[in-house]
């Protein structure tokens, strides 16, 4: 097999290869680091960031699916202070891209926390755009272009480091919501974040989630994600991070092919502890039998008819 180059310029900042682990999916790598040197990786996005503590919704608050799951975890965390004490000194020991991952219900606790956790030492920061903002009725900040851009430009005034938007696919046109964080000053913008869906109990009548509905995840999602990320790879300009239902290299190598410069592997490390080395290394695979040199050049190849 041919020796292929895995790096990647991501925003600026330079990864040993494409894969990064997707927030929620991966805790802050303690866990993982028990099974292997997370090293290997070339980010990890950590478990999703509040201002202040949250113990996130009662449950249940997953459930399986024929292709994935359903969660309403609801952001479950301990603040950004104490992920600055305890973790990121922990992730930092390691060498590969720290990703942040923030949640506000204003954009002045976006500000607060993008300030924090730049003075801290990531190497960027993802705005989560699916959460309520308290001042509009609680509508998502994702599925208003103003709302997004209006977040994103909290994030970047505030942010001494690489400023991504994490997508949500729960909208009519997700090239309006990409088109909105460029212009606000987005470095990049990763999608797709979950998809709303619902299950019900037969026998109970009730819904499977204490909540009610919760997002689905897995290979289920994976036709959206590509879908999604080809379209927002041909409306901007920065640099795309895609994600949802990899869980094999020939599934990166879709997104990567549909525009993406890098991948996150979620769902999969639920089922596999081992699934984001795998998927790197059948990413190489796959670049090497098309006789490539850098897993790079598969970004934006897909051809038309």
């Amino acid at each position: 097999m041919n020796k292929i180059d895995m790096r990647v310029d991501f925003a600026g900042i330079s990864m040993k290869n494409p894969i990064v682990v997707a927030s929620g999916t991966y805790g802050f790598g303690r866990e993982f680091g028990e099974f292997y040197d997370i090293s290997q990786l070339g980010g990890i996005s950590c478990k999703g960031l509040t201002f202040t503590p949250r113990e996130g919704n009662p449950p249940p608050r997953v459930a399986e699916t024929p292709m994935g799951i359903l969660n309403s975890v609801g952001l479950q965390n301990p603040g950004v202070d104490e992920f600055i004490a305890k973790e990121l000194p922990e992730l930092r020991k390691h060498d590969l891209c720290v990703i942040a991952n923030i949640s506000g219900n204003t954009p002045e606790e976006y500000a607060l926390m993008s300030e924090k956790l730049s003075r801290a030492g990531v190497d960027m920061i993802e705005v989560n755009v699916s959460c309520p903002n308290v001042k509009c009725g609680g509508l998502q900040y994702g599925v208003v272009p103003e709302l997004a851009a209006e977040v994103t430009a909290a994030a970047k005034r505030s942010a001494t480091v690489p400023v991504m938007v994490k997508l949500s696919p729960n909208v009519t046109d997700i090239t309006a919501i990409a088109k909105a964080v460029e212009a606000a000053g987005a470095d990049a913008v990763s999608l797709i974040n979950t998809v709303r869906g619902m299950r019900i109990d037969v026998k109970t009548r009730r819904p499977v989630l204490k909540m009610n509905t919760g997002g689905l995840s897995g290979p289920a999602v994976l036709p959206i994600a590509v879908r999604m990320v080809w379209e927002v790879s041909n409306a901007v300009k920065i640099p795309v991070m895609g994600m949802g239902g990899v869980s094999t290299g020939e599934d990166a190598a879709q997104l990567m092919l549909a525009g993406a410069t890098a991948v996150a592997v979620g769902t999969a490390n639920l089922v596999d502890p081992f699934a984001a080395l795998r998927v790197r290394d059948e990413l190489a695979e796959i670049a090497a039998a098309q006789q490539l040199t850098a897993v790079r050049e598969l970004t934006g190849g897909v051809l038309p008819w």
